[in-house]
């Protein structure tokens, strides 16, 4: 994407949102504000202060930008209330530490633009071995690729928390999340709904001196991973249900053998409680297969409810 930074330019009137949630951040939110007032001096710079205990929100008010608060805690608490309360017709998404290129966002903005997508995902692209604390890059890779597995997605870089949106991804995006999974569901949303999406390739960042980061490996990791179980549950109910009952009629079967030979070769049921098993999970696996039955038509209004919504919001429109 180098070279395309230039080429954007807002058309009159259209308005560019940048949204950052900050938890802490008097290290870093400055400089980060700072990089997108001169990356994008036609956007309007919005800080979200969640429940900071240091010096944030003084910060980033004297560095230029627009301060509010969202007492729930954790980042989807915080995207929530953005989404909801910004109208542009632009946004941009970036976290408030100073580890994603500013310069970067109008060459996702002119692929957004030139592509008419609805979502561009910045693809980190790590510019030292300290980007990445240990484990994290191992844990995002093995995140990716079961998300990708779960949800056939293409996407290289599932977590970053660097995006470009246009307004009818955003009024249409239902934020269910509260924390760090809030990624996971943003990648969703634009699946389940056949969005056109993109990726750019961006340099990643150390965190500076001084900063440290929110993120725990082992939690967030689980809350991420449950997340896109969940998520799976209740997107694709048919093959979800149907893989658990798929799996109770197979060990029916298996505890059914024995005592259909021992019927068969002697006339008796010996095992009188494995065959209560055995036909109690054999209903169970049936009963498993009409809930994804049921639960997959409600996902299909849903979704076409969600559908519309997106639809009745203008399109990004090229200058």
């Amino acid at each position: 994407m180098v070279g395309r930074e230039e080429e954007w330019q807002p058309r009159a009137g259209q308005r560019v949102a940048v949204l950052e949630p900050c938890f802490n951040e008097e290290a870093t939110i400055a400089r980060v504000v700072a990089d997108f007032r001169a990356a994008l001096p036609e956007g309007v710079i919005y800080v979200y202060d969640n429940n900071s205990t240091d010096r944030s929100v003084d910060v980033a008010r004297a560095a230029g930008a627009l301060v509010r608060r969202e007492m729930h805690q954790g980042k989807g608490n915080v995207v929530r209330r953005m989404f909801a309360d910004v109208d542009a017709d632009l946004y941009v998404l970036v976290d408030g530490d100073a580890t994603y290129d500013a310069a970067s966002a109008r060459a996702m903005i002119a692929r957004l633009i030139e592509d008419r997508l609805d979502a561009v995902v910045a693809a980190r692209v790590a510019q030292e071995a300290a980007a990445y604390r240990p484990g994290h890059r191992t844990g995002n890779r093995l995140l990716t690729n079961f998300f990708a597995a779960t949800f056939n997605s293409t996407f290289a870089d599932v977590l970053s928390g660097y995006r470009v949106f246009s307004r009818r991804f955003v009024k249409s995006f239902p934020v269910l999340s509260s924390g760090f999974e809030i990624e996971i569901e943003l990648s969703v949303h634009a699946l389940e709904l056949d969005l056109a999406v993109g990726e750019v390739p961006t340099p990643y960042y150390a965190r500076p001196e001084g900063s440290a980061s929110k993120l725990s490996t082992w939690r967030d990791g689980l809350r991420i991973l449950a997340t896109i179980v969940g998520l799976y549950r209740s997107e694709r109910p048919l093959s979800f249900f149907s893989m658990i009952g798929i799996v109770l009629a197979v060990v029916s079967v298996v505890l059914a053998i024995p005592i259909f030979i021992t019927y068969f070769e002697e006339g008796i049921v010996p095992r009188v409680p494995t065959a209560i098993l055995s036909t109690g999970l054999m209903l169970l696996a049936f009963l498993s297969i009409v809930a994804g039955l049921v639960l997959d038509t409600v996902t299909r209004g849903r979704r076409e409810m969600k559908r519309l919504i997106y639809l009745q919001q203008r399109a990004p429109e090229e200058k």
